[in-house]
């Protein structure tokens, strides 16, 4: 079981890995072994997921997500098949973390009086500085 948040698990057999060579250097280890993991997720199929959650992941994830509603991340950083599956559940777990958090609504608040006239206090003093800027004269002669 994969934990993603207090309360929701992702079984293992929810999970196809699929193994393929992988790019970039490795010498001639590189043409024989496959190891570059990818991790396929079937949002439909899988019953650990909530309608609304699944809504949530479809809307946030939907450019990792193809037409057939499989989520796939794929690893290719270290050059051991397991080390790479490990990194790819971790992404993984890590994607839907992030869909599934729900910000906080934002309270709407007024600016205090104070605050309002202490910002028109500090442009009104930029305004002189500037101002005597240009005339050639300092703000502190007068």
């Amino acid at each position: 079981m994969i934990s993603i948040l207090a309360g929701l698990e992702i079984p293992e057999s929810d999970l196809e890995f699929v193994a393929s060579r992988s790019g970039g250097p490795g010498g001639q280890n590189v043409n024989k072994v496959s190891s570059r993991v990818t991790l396929r997720f079937d949002l439909e199929r899988t019953t650990a997921l909530s309608p609304e959650q699944r809504s949530r992941i479809r809307a946030k994830l939907s450019s990792r997500i193809n037409k057939d509603g499989v989520l796939q991340v794929t690893s290719q950083v270290t050059r051991s098949q397991d080390l790479n599956r490990e990194d790819a559940v971790a992404r993984f777990a890590e994607l839907l973390r992030k869909a599934l958090h729900q910000e906080k609504k934002r309270v709407a608040t007024k600016a205090t009086r104070s605050s309002k006239e202490q910002r028109l206090q500090e442009k009104k003093n930029r305004t002189q500085i500037k101002q005597a800027r240009s005339s050639g004269k300092k703000a502190w002669d007068e």
